[in-house]
């Protein structure tokens, strides 16, 4: 059985290989998802999550990611806030094959995630990127942004604290010398600016309005995981044109939709497309250039599943 550490599993491939590779799975059902969410508050009001999410493509393979997310952890040590571990098995027999960093895993599959929606939703041509959030995901939604997105110019980083936001910005520059990266202080003007729009803050009050996005802009929405979370108000999902990754894991689990579905902002029917339909060309994604796109990403065990098998395959032939 491979064991997968952090550094392997994110220095396997880039993310412009990840997210066609992704897209090529997506023609293949998407098979069985399940998971279960536990939560606990302690004395000074941090709730923290113990997440089991599964993945089943029969004949194919099978996996679990167990998952804590400790949101004290960026208060009071350097932990991460998120940690995981996941194991793979093969689908015919159900041996196990893999176990992988599951928080690594994680990262990269979010990022990829988030990527192949912008490859699949955003403008050709866009050239400046907001990054909200700069917390242990945000470096990898950005790279893997960018390098899908060669236009991009200009990078924008906000944060709650603007000293994590300065150290993200001269992180990335490094990585990439053809961007410009700089911290800013005021969201609604650099939400007005920004051509892409990725945003990871696990917040229960919508932090986005939508009467700042700009025509043309895409929206990619991270950070709400659970039924009380949502990033963006409800005039955001009026005025785009909403997609998932995948209709089963995002329309009545995560609060970004179960919300303005219970209040009647939306109905399941604004929810124009997922993965799915838009990898087997049933729709097709963005109309114009001026259109607004909206992309929840919402994660699921099939993703897991399908960047674990993918991980699998490329070091089998390494």
């Amino acid at each position: 059985m491979l064991m997968l550490d952090a550094d392997t599993i994110l220095d396997c491939m880039p993310f412009t290989t990840l997210v066609d590779q992704l897209a090529a799975l997506h023609l293949e059902p998407i098979g069985l998802v399940d998971e279960m969410l536990m939560e606990s508050t302690d004395a000074d009001s941090n709730t923290s999550h113990f997440f089991i999410r599964t993945g089943w493509q029969p004949e194919k393979a099978v996996g679990a990611k167990v998952i804590t997310i400790f949101p004290r952890n960026n208060k009071t040590c350097d932990w991460p806030s998120i940690q995981a571990v996941y194991i793979l098995f093969e689908g015919v027999n159900g041996t196990p094959v893999a176990c992988l960093d599951g928080t690594a895993l994680t990262w990269l599959k979010t990022a990829t995630d988030s990527a192949l929606g912008s490859k699949l939703l955003a403008r050709d041509d866009m050239e400046s990127m907001l990054m909200i959030g700069a917390g242990q995901m945000a470096p990898h939604l950005v790279r893997a942004h960018c390098q899908v997105r060669p236009s991009l110019r200009r990078v924008q980083i906000w944060n709650r604290t603007i000293d994590k936001a300065q150290a993200l910005c001269a992180q990335l520059a490094d990585d990439f010398p053809g961007i410009q990266f700089s911290p800013s202080t005021d969201l609604e003007k650099a939400v007005r600016a920004a051509e892409l729009i990725c945003s990871a803050i696990g917040c229960e009050q919508p932090i986005i309005r939508g009467e700042w996005l700009k025509p043309g802009s895409h929206l990619d929405l991270v950070g709400a995981y659970t039924p009380a979370m949502r990033e963006a108000d409800d005039e955001c999902l009026r005025r785009g044109s909403l997609f998932v990754d995948a209709r089963q894991t995002t329309l009545h689990h995560i609060g970004e939709l179960m919300i303005p579905l219970a209040s009647g902002a939306i109905t399941e029917d604004d929810v124009l497309a997922d993965f799915t339909d838009l990898c087997q060309q049933r729709h097709a994604g963005r109309r114009d250039n001026d259109e607004i796109t909206i992309f929840k990403n919402g994660g699921g065990g099939h993703l897991d599943l399908m960047c674990a098998r993918l991980l699998h395959q490329q070091l089998q032939l390494s």
